[in-house]
């Protein structure tokens, strides 16, 4: 039954941290399976790979019809129909503007001694990215994933996508063309996981693997990190409304639902100061449930894990507090004035502004990249972005002057620290 809670009550607290921890269970355990499986790709390469699709996506793959070939590619993009193709060019061409924003600034300049300082951005050579297949797949994550890469300057974008009896999305296709996509592989699960990580004969290994997928895919992830990097371990999806009555309860009734239809697993919490309203809206949900294809799975959902919070005032502190302690992947502001309640937020992985921002203009075509943290860790990370493709190198340069201004100190330090050979490399310079 979906909770009702009021923060002015003395068990709020307690309250509030059983609601958020009731997806926290360690469900079903699945270490040994992917154990075996990333063994057997690192032995066997694509001889494993093969065996590996034919007994979970019934497909029978040879090394040289693992990846799709361009002609493949153009005919499976033909089948997408062209409303469809424009809506993703629409979406590419946005989420592309607003990641060229983010490119950061090398650093370099010489401070008063003469020293040479800075900090140089590149990008990794080459991601790989999983995107969950079949009929129901999801174009947006290939241009939420793929494009930041293409923006941060990767040179080497690798799909993969399970293709259970053959089938693909032809809107897949189109997705990982406008991203800048290079390869793309038919083939899914934590094998396919262990294949961008490791290599095999016909897949070359990658640096960073992106994107999400079941429990075996994050957990291949998880196992693999280390050896690649990795965007994150996501859980289900999140979404925290905060609302007044000014906003209709069918409008917030139907953002709830946006991501309690993704999963039984995902939380959608409501935040109002209208008791009244936190009544309709609930009613507003009940009625709105009964219109949706995905109701098994929101209603799980919404039964389990849904909540809704009665706070005294909406522009207080109190309120900021209990948005910060949730830090939920989603949150939008559907109030009359959410910029008197910005600027106490903290942790939040995206934050939609206004009655009319609901959180599905940002899956899909707003521009920021929809791929947040889950659980919680938006209070310590943050979601994908250009950033999460490069990595920083500092320049230190010294002139002759520069170093002897230095030398004394730095050696005095290496030997307090019981450092010979570091003290001597100073040393041995004369100047020391």
């Amino acid at each position: 039954m979906t909770t009702f809670l009021s923060a002015s009550e003395t068990n709020f607290d307690a309250a509030l941290n059983e609601l958020l921890s009731r997806r926290a269970g360690e469900g079903t355990s699945v270490g040994e399976t992917v154990g075996a499986i990333l063994s057997e790709i690192k032995r066997r390469g694509d001889a494993a790979l093969v065996g590996y699709t034919a007994q979970f996506d019934k497909l029978t793959l040879t090394p040289a019809t693992l990846r799709f070939s361009d002609e493949e590619r153009l005919s499976i993009e033909a089948e997408c129909p062209p409303d469809v193709c424009a809506a993703l060019a629409l979406a590419a061409e946005r989420i592309r503007a607003f990641h060229a924003r983010q490119k950061p600034l090398d650093i370099d300049y010489v401070d008063a001694i003469g020293v040479r300082l800075g900090m140089r951005w590149s990008a990794v050579d080459a991601v790989g990215m999983y995107v969950p297949g079949g009929r129901a797949a999801y174009p947006s994550s290939v241009l939420m994933n793929a494009i930041p890469a293409q923006v941060a300057g990767v040179q080497r974008l690798v799909m993969v996508v399970p293709t259970p009896n053959g089938e693909v999305n032809p809107a897949i296709l189109v997705a990982a063309r406008l991203a800048g996509v290079t390869e793309i592989y038919r083939i899914g699960g934590a094998q396919a996981v262990a294949a961008l990580a490791y290599g095999t004969e016909t897949i070359a290994p990658v640096q960073l693997i992106v994107g999400p997928g079941n429990a075996y895919v994050a957990e291949a992830k998880r196992r693999v990190f280390g050896k690649v990097g990795i965007d994150m371990i996501a859980g289900p999806s999140e979404i925290l409304v905060v609302a007044d009555k000014g906003t209709p309860a069918d409008w917030i009734a139907a953002d709830l639902l946006s991501q309690a239809e993704h999963d039984p697993d995902a939380q959608s919490i409501l935040i109002t100061d209208d008791r009244a309203h936190a009544k309709a809206v609930a009613a507003a949900v009940t009625k709105t449930l009964e219109t949706l294809p995905k109701r098994q799975i929101a209603e799980a959902s919404w039964r389990d894990y849904g909540g809704i919070i009665v706070v005294k005032e909406m522009y207080s502190a109190r309120t900021a507090e209990i948005i910060n302690r949730i830090a939920a992947e989603h949150l939008e502001l559907a109030i009359e004035s959410p910029a008197d309640l910005l600027p106490m937020i903290r942790h939040a992985g995206a934050i939609f502004l206004g009655r009319h921002t609901p959180e599905s203009i940002g899956d899909y075509i707003a521009g920021p990249s929809h791929v947040l943290p889950t659980m919680q860790t938006a209070a310590f990370s943050s979601g994908l972005s250009v950033y999460s493709f490069m990595k920083k190198s500092s320049l230190i340069g010294c002139t002759e002057q520069a170093f002897a201004a230095l030398a004394a100190p730095t050696a005095l330090l290496a030997d307090t620290e019981g450092l010979g050979a570091h003290a001597l490399s100073v040393r041995v310079r004369g100047t020391a």
